[in-house]
């Protein structure tokens, strides 16, 4: 699959997530409980595969992924720099082991933003139910 498939399967997750949030709030509070409760045991299975990615990845040089959940901002200019600054010919070896930790970086980012969208779905539907039981208790009150 390429890296280019990862963000477009991001975009869909992203999509299918404002879908879920936009008919939460037609549905009744026990169905949004139910929605709750799907998002939260999927963004922490998402969570744990990231985890575990990044576990494995620890042991990887390339791929330097803890260094992105330790200091993003030093890596985004390490990144800039690296693509500003002018390029020597490279040899083959050189660039495709280039190619390959560019890719895995990308992968991994994916992987980052679709645990943080599907926390964000979660945080987003649990703020509607919330909503719902305040205006219950609104109405009763």
């Amino acid at each position: 699959m390429a890296v280019s498939d990862n963000f477009t399967n991001l975009k869909e997750k992203v999509d299918d997530a404002d879908r879920s949030i936009k008919e939460a709030t037609a549905r009744s509070t026990a169905e949004v409980k139910a929605m709750v409760d799907e998002a939260r045991k999927s963004a922490d299975a998402r969570a744990a595969d990231l985890r575990a990615k990044s576990e494995a990845a620890a042991d990887n040089a390339e791929r330097q992924w803890n260094q992105v959940e330790a200091d993003w901002d030093q890596h985004v200019q390490r990144i800039r720099e690296r693509i500003d600054a002018k390029k020597v010919e490279y040899d083959a070896e050189v660039a495709e082991r280039d190619a390959e930790w560019a890719e895995a970086d990308a992968l991994a980012a994916v992987d980052f933003a679709a645990a943080a969208i599907e926390e964000a779905e979660y945080a987003v539907l649990d703020a509607v139910l919330a909503r719902k039981d305040a205006e219950v208790l609104a109405t009763t009150s």
